[in-house]
């Protein structure tokens, strides 16, 4: 157990160094080493290289494989843009200057409802940087909730839950986290959910890309028993590094519109499709790494048939 922690510890700090090289540099001289990364990782090593192929296929049919392979590599650009912005987020964007970084896009609705009484579901994917729109919020005055996965590292985990709390986001553990959530959601506050992870063969079946994909029901499940409103939001850079639109992109309210979405399957729809709008108009700062497309119903009916 104890060496365990030393080594724990030690990744820390070296993640801690890295992070403190990463600040220091301009953010043009992240921008180019980016690209470099991105050609390293898609060009050379291939990381999920078969997978993301296989995800752009699915969803982008038209597609040539020239155009795939550009649209990976700009991908993986994306994401370590991704880590250089959050980590130059609390260093650069404040209460007094976020509106250099930051612009809003149909938020009207949505701080009224954060503004109401009643709770709030936002919905986003892993489009743009959803860690600064989070951030962003928190700088705005509206504190929110998130459900994530504990690192399994200690150290590290309680360095990016400081980073996500500095400007009031709370994280809740998504094992043994649902009474945290009811009790969220019970006093009027504001839960956000990463809401594009395969669910398993249990999970609620949605198209998505005009494909079957598995969506967790406990987002809808909440909104419906909690009477909370639902908000599709995403945090999408604007062409340069730290400058980004966070999207209010579509909300419904289940007292107004109890009759056309009223299941979890209705629900989980909507707000899935609303996703592949947002993620249809930035295709480029998805992350395509995950196995979003997992069916496998057919293959448990054949073993439990057999």
């Amino acid at each position: 157990m104890q060496r365990r922690l030393i080594v724990d510890y030690l990744v820390y700090v070296i993640v801690r160094i890295l992070i403190c090289i990463v600040q220091a540099i301009r953010i043009e001289t992240g921008e180019r080493l980016a690209r470099a990364m991105a050609w390293l990782f898609h060009d050379v090593l291939r990381v999920r290289g078969k997978v993301v192929d296989e995800n752009l296929a699915y969803a982008f049919t038209e597609m040539t494989p020239a155009e795939r392979a550009r649209l990976a590599r700009q991908m993986w650009e994306h994401l370590f843009l991704l880590v250089l912005e959050v980590a130059h987020a609390p260093r650069k964007i404040h209460q007094t200057n976020w509106r250099e970084f930051v612009g809003l896009k149909n938020q009207e609705e949505l701080v009224r409802a954060l503004l109401d009484d009643r709770p709030t579901l936002i919905v986003t994917a892993h489009l743009g940087n959803f860690e600064v729109g989070g951030y962003v919020l928190g700088i705005l005055g509206f504190p929110t909730y998130t459900i994530a996965r504990t690192l399994d590292n200690p150290f590290l985990d309680r360095f990016v839950n400081r980073f996500r709390g500095g400007t009031g986001q709370r994280i809740i553990p998504k094992n043994g986290g649902y009474d945290q959530i009811v009790e969220v959601l019970s006093r009027g506050g504001t839960m956000t959910f990463l809401a594009d992870q395969y669910a398993g063969s249990k999970g609620c079946w949605v198209e998505f890309f005009g494909r079957p994909a598995s969506a967790h029901k406990a987002i809808a499940l909440l909104a419906l028993e909690h009477n909370a409103r639902v908000s599709v939001c995403a945090s999408r850079r604007r062409g340069r590094p730290m400058r980004f639109e966070l999207d209010n992109h579509a909300m419904i309210d289940p007292r107004e519109d109890a009759g056309s979405l009223n299941t979890i399957p209705e629900l989980t729809q909507w707000y899935t499709s609303r996703l592949e709008e947002l993620i249809r108009h930035a295709p480029v700062q998805y992350w395509w790494l995950h196995r979003r497309w997992k069916d496998t119903r057919r293959r448990r009916a054949k073993k439990k048939a057999a």
